[in-house]
């Protein structure tokens, strides 16, 4: 009995059954920890408590017990995995991804049937935002589970998805992070399926809890400016800095936004003004070099953008352009917050120095593509500097808003050092 015990306690406590670890628990416990590959490398322990009772009958009730538990979580593991947010879909094995590349003029989803048609749709921003770029490729990989591929063929798509786009931690971070729960089980499809959904619905609780943390600091009437896309087509959830926008709006607190054109893609422009019209929230579309005489007519109070990745000292790199905005809003004492939950920090990079930012494609500064078709408005080899990132020091962040709440520059350091 003591040995059936012992191995149903195992089978209860690994990872993918925690979820059920607050149906027994007990003053007299003792816990079995397991560690989780966190995407951000911080780690997050876990603790599975079960109940020490003594005698057979004790025994027996706690092995009855944990048998019943076993094969309701068996059941529910059975069951296919359907996501559908604004961005991505997934639905038994089948993956669609929304082309931003169409919006706001067309609504288009895109069938994934390949790696190789996953990494274009990565490159050419048809999905983007660190966090949905980490998500759509984890699908990408179920996808390949669900399809009964063998684990070699799921990690050299793993390897070619990691190696899409460079700058966004949270890509090779949630690679990572499947990789490892195929090496922790032995059914390494049904881990690869499961720890896909744990990413994305991870990310949708996590973009509730920088919502809220971030509504706090907003005051009634605030004018917000932001940068780029960072809302749910960035996201498998709310957003990071327009998730605070949205949850501030539904507060009922009033705001007004305004929003950055973002050149050379235009994700505000096209991005950010089609979510806010979604929400039903106040805004003004303004091009990028407007935002200093904004700020100098006093008509900017706070400033949110997200980040694709922060460096344990709290430097971050984020949307070419942000960088400007952060030195201006602190020549105007306006508040500059930074935005994103703790998927998107990376404690292995002491600064914004060691941050690998993305060169892009000269005709993206040359001129525009879209719905429209595409057209050329310089001379057509003129050289071009097409830098997709810039990194702000974190001395010119007011707050870092994250899952975990609103940390000045000390506390944040005592987070990433833990």
């Amino acid at each position: 009995m003591r040995l059936i015990t012992e191995v149903i306690t195992k089978l209860l406590c690994s990872k993918k059954l925690m979820i059920l670890r607050s149906f027994v628990s007990g003053s007299n416990a003792t816990t079995v920890h397991s560690t989780k590959p966190t995407p951000c490398g911080l780690g997050e322990e876990k603790g599975c408590k079960w109940p020490q009772k003594g005698g057979f009958i004790g025994q027996m009730n706690f092995a009855i017990t944990s048998l019943f538990l076993l094969l309701f979580c068996t059941s529910l593991q059975a069951a296919p995995m359907e996501i559908d947010s604004v961005a991505v879909r997934y639905d038994r094995g089948n993956l669609s991804i929304l082309d931003q590349q169409k919006l706001p003029a067309e609504e288009e989803w895109i069938d994934v049937e390949t790696t190789e048609q996953m990494v274009e749709i990565i490159r050419s921003l048809k999905v983007r935002g660190a966090p949905l770029i980490g998500v759509s490729a984890a699908l990408s990989l179920s996808q390949l589970a669900e399809r009964g591929e063998s684990r070699e063929a799921i990690q050299q798509a793993a390897v070619q998805l990691k190696n899409a786009r460079p700058t966004a931690v949270n890509l090779a971070a949630c690679i990572e992070w499947i990789l490892a729960a195929m090496e922790q089980q032995s059914d390494f499809r049904q881990a690869v399926i499961e720890t896909a959904a744990e990413i994305f619905h991870e990310d949708v609780d996590l973009c509730e809890r920088m919502g809220k943390a971030g509504a706090d600091l907003i005051e009634p009437g605030e004018r917000i400016l932001t940068i780029c896309n960072t809302g749910s087509l960035a996201t498998a959830g709310l957003g990071t800095a327009l998730g605070v926008i949205k949850t501030a709006h539904l507060l009922g607190k009033n705001i007004h936004v305004y929003a950055c054109e973002t050149r050379p893609l235009l994700q505000g422009g096209r991005l950010t003004a089609w979510e806010l019209e979604q929400s039903g929230i106040p805004y003004t579309l303004i091009c990028d070099s407007m935002a200093a005489t904004l700020m100098r007519e006093g008509k900017i109070d706070r400033v949110l953008v997200g980040a694709d990745r922060i460096a344990a000292n709290g430097d971050f790199a984020n949307k070419i352009g942000t960088y400007s905005l952060a030195v201006l809003a602190h020549h105007h004492k306006i508040p500059f917050h930074v935005v994103a939950p703790y998927t998107t920090i990376d404690p292995a990079c002491p600064s914004g120095d060691f941050i690998v930012i993305e060169q892009r494609k000269p005709d993206e500064v040359r001129g525009a593509a879209g719905s429209f078709g595409k057209v050329i408005w310089s001379p057509a080899n003129a050289p071009v500097y097409n830098p997709a990132f810039d990194v702000t020091p974190a001395e010119l962040v007011s707050s870092f808003i994250l899952d975990a709440g609103s940390l000045d520059h000390a506390s944040f350091l005592s987070l990433t050092q833990q």
